[in-house]
């Protein structure tokens, strides 16, 4: 039973034992818990600063499911939906509740899912303060009103300082992050990184939304404009999906994750942001900027003896981040819900520069990107890498998807033909060359397109308004307000048609080899989605 007057808890019935358990803890609270542990520091923004130790991203070899009677035949296993046998995990949370019990534990109930049709409880359960600060900041809080009848369904027990023995345990190394569906629980230990507390959350929605509730699980950001019309958009780390969602015109629901729902509405999983800030300006990205104040937590960032924070040093990772909760957004939507959505938009960084900055695709084109997933990473993070190297993710998030990705493809399909939707494909990487020799496309020129799309300025899918990509296949706009012509054909930015052709055969054969393992799974309508020519 939970007291919300004294604040405290009893976690026997996780068979973690004499614990001094610190229950629902304001942000305030965990801020100055963190400062006092020696944990953190605080920034001159006034946020708190912290290192999340060896690892500084996830750990996708790292994440398991554990193979029982719910998951055996739903799920896709695969090398991103690595096995876990039911004894062994058994074994291993013995001993994680073993190794918290009599210590000081921070536990908070909170709820995933905007729209209380489909509303997760969930209960928190952290060794550190920072860890359960950021389950604050990333999940719905509760009232006091709603705290006072609180049954969790799932919980997330985190203990970063828990090492395992790969030999004993079953794991491949020190650090896991398991969830078990037939008793509702995300064990995730060895490992401070907090992005693995939310993503195993919605990883367990990603199988539970589509399988029991008929709604299909988005790893994207939404918004809605004046008019009610709500806009998607799916992209990878880095392509801009938090970026271009933040805008001043329109309320934000959520910048990563969201449930499109049988009765056609949006709905946010989750109460906050978890934002890149490499190289984060306050002149380019505002909103982003202005939310990093006390209640934020930034993640491996340097800062000087002052706590004046530089956005551009990665030396501890390039995956710098800040989480803070969603109402340090001045423009958003709440509840997190928006109806209607009317536009679709897939966001890729290609390194390749070979790509349309925005062309419109058909819908058997949206369920073959969709299924590809396509960004590239950047050469020069390694030593001898000198080329872009294309990167895909099948639904823009393969890392979280427990099924067959084309279980999701379909579902959106469905749903994109229903609504009645335009999707576009945006490149948010290079132009005029590929990576180191054309440069990325400016962020105003981006949003001046999706803009225009929103605001119905790009005319009808027709000859004289569209020219058709001779490679892909995608319908590339001939004009944009506010968006210099040139630029919107790649082919004209490189000034060299022969390195330009060359380089998108090359991207093309990528994709193709990389959509045979979905094959005999996607249907004839989305394999002629994909590019039509390619080079020999």
């Amino acid at each position: 039973m939970v007291d919300t007057n004294t604040k405290s808890i009893s976690l026997n019935s996780l068979g973690i034992k004499n614990a001094t358990v610190r229950y629902q803890l304001t942000s305030s609270e965990l801020h100055k818990e963190t400062l006092e542990k020696g944990q953190g520091v605080e920034s001159s923004l006034g946020s708190i600063a912290v290192n999340t130790g060896e690892f500084t991203g996830r750990s996708p070899m790292d994440r398991f499911i554990v193979k029982d009677d719910i998951t055996k035949d739903k799920v896709w296993w695969s090398d991103i939906n690595l096995a876990f046998e039911e004894d062994k995990f058994d074994k291993l949370y013995a001993k994680v509740v073993d190794y918290l019990s009599e210590k000081e534990i921070f536990v908070r109930d909170s709820y995933a899912c905007a729209d209380k049709n489909y509303r997760l409880n969930i209960r928190v359960v952290n060794e550190y303060p920072w860890s359960n600060m950021f389950a604050y900041n990333m999940f719905l809080r509760p009232t006091e009103e709603e705290l006072k009848g609180f049954s969790p369904e799932w919980t997330v027990i985190n203990a970063p300082g828990f090492m395992a023995n790969a030999e004993e345990d079953g794991t491949r190394q020190h650090n896991f992050a398991i969830l078990n569906f037939n008793k509702k629980i995300a064990l995730i230990g060895g490992t401070g990184y907090t992005g693995e507390i939310k993503k195993g959350i919605f990883s367990a929605l990603n199988f539970i939304l589509p399988v029991f509730k008929d709604t299909l699980p988005m790893h994207c950001s939404a918004n809605v404009g004046k008019d009610d019309d709500t806009a998607i958009f799916f992209g990878l780390s880095g392509t801009g999906k938090t970026t271009l969602s933040t805008d001043p015109n329109r309320s934000l629901i959520g910048d990563d994750e969201h449930g499109w729902t049988a009765e056609n509405s949006v709905f946010n999983f989750e109460g906050g942001c978890y934002a890149k800030v490499i190289n984060l300006s306050q002149e380019q990205e505002p909103e982003i900027f202005a939310a990093i104040k006390k209640g934020a937590i930034l993640e491996n960032v340097k800062m000087d003896a002052h706590g004046v924070i530089n956005f551009a040093d990665t030396s501890i990772t390039q995956n710098t981040r800040v989480s803070y909760p969603i109402y340090h957004i001045d423009n958003i939507q709440q509840p997190s819900i928006g109806k209607n959505p009317k536009n679709i938009f897939f966001l890729t960084a290609d390194a390749f520069g070979v790509l349309p900055p925005i062309s419109k695709l058909t819908p058997a084109q949206a369920a073959y990107h969709f299924i590809s997933g396509y960004t590239a990473k950047v050469a020069g993070t390694e030593a001898g890498v000198n080329e872009p190297t294309p990167s895909f993710s099948a639904c823009f998030g393969a890392p979280f998807m427990p099924l067959h990705p084309t279980k999701y493809a379909e579902m959106l399909s469905k749903k994109m033909k229903e609504a009645g939707v335009n999707v576009w494909l945006v490149n948010t990487g290079w132009s005029g060359g590929k990576y180191g020799v054309g440069r990325r496309m400016p962020l105003k020129y981006t949003r001046a397109m999706i803009t225009a799309v929103l605001n119905g300025d790009l005319s009808d899918y027709t000859y004289e308004n569209y020219h058709i990509h001779s490679v892909f296949g995608v319908a590339q706009p001939r004009s944009c307000p506010g968006v210099p012509t040139e630029l919107l054909s790649p082919r004209s930015t490189w000034n060299n048609d022969e390195a330009y052709y060359d380089t998108a055969f090359k991207l093309s054969n990528a994709f193709r080899v990389n959509f045979k393992q979905f094959e005999e799974f996607a249907n004839e309508e989305i394999r002629r989605g994909g590019p039509q020519r390619y080079s020999h």
